[in-house]
């Protein structure tokens, strides 16, 4: 990942926010535009954070710039970038939008939330890689253009989580206890149970019963479709 961000002690902050996750590597600094351009043509980052106000150029620009520059050169990596900035401007977060930004947070935002958006990215990655022939269901959730209350996470439950839990489930077509998937996916017992149950409880998973030699029925769920 490059960081760039004008505030010094600002893009200290977020680096250091990025490099306490697993799986995620600050490769590079920059403090404007320019630099940003220049790192990211070194460096080659899988993601930027970016920041609107910068001494040089606006984000926006540097993003623009950027896509300008893959469009050119096809063997060059692609580079998703994750506006972090105070801008709130509507216009702003549109033009963003149409540049190619996966997402956009603004600040002041905690650690986890940044994490969190760190996740989806991952999550989303994993996901386009893992996607062969997409169904109109995988390009809904990764435009985020689900129908209303199809995948609207109740109170407690986060979407990382659920992605990850699904993911485990469609490597798994024969189906799991709450057990199994809870140790495929790193996740507690009780995690796992209640994203299983709400898969279910909206039909995207289907569960059946299982006897085993205590007598008592085992709850297995398989992904549907």
């Amino acid at each position: 990942m490059l960081v760039v961000d004008d505030d010094f002690m600002v893009a200290k902050l977020h680096g250091r926010y990025v490099s306490a996750m697993d799986g995620f590597t600050v490769v590079g600094v920059a403090h404007n535009g320019a630099d940003a351009l220049r790192a990211a043509e070194r460096l080659h980052p899988d993601l930027v954070l970016l920041d609107i106000y910068l001494p040089d150029m606006d984000g926006i620009d540097v993003l623009r710039a950027l896509r300008t520059a893959e469009e050119r050169d096809a063997s060059r990596p692609s580079t998703d970038a994750l506006f972090i900035t105070a801008a709130k401007d509507a216009g702003v977060i549109r033009a963003a939008l149409r540049a190619g930004a996966l997402h956009y947070l603004i600040k002041p935002f905690n650690r986890s939330a940044l994490q969190e958006q760190l996740r989806h990215v991952a999550a989303l990655r994993t996901r386009l890689d893992e996607l062969g022939e997409a169904r109109q269901e995988d390009v809904d959730q990764i435009f985020g253009t689900r129908p209303p209350g199809s995948r609207e996470l109740p109170k407690g439950l986060a979407a990382p989580t659920a992605d990850l839990v699904e993911r485990t489930l469609r490597d798994h077509p024969g189906g799991l206890s709450a057990s199994e998937c809870a140790e495929a996916g790193s996740l507690s017992r009780v995690s796992a149970r209640r994203y299983l149950e709400w898969f279910a409880g909206t039909g995207r998973a289907e569960v059946t019963l299982r006897y085993g030699g205590t007598g008592r029925p085992e709850r297995r769920y398989r992904w549907k479709g």
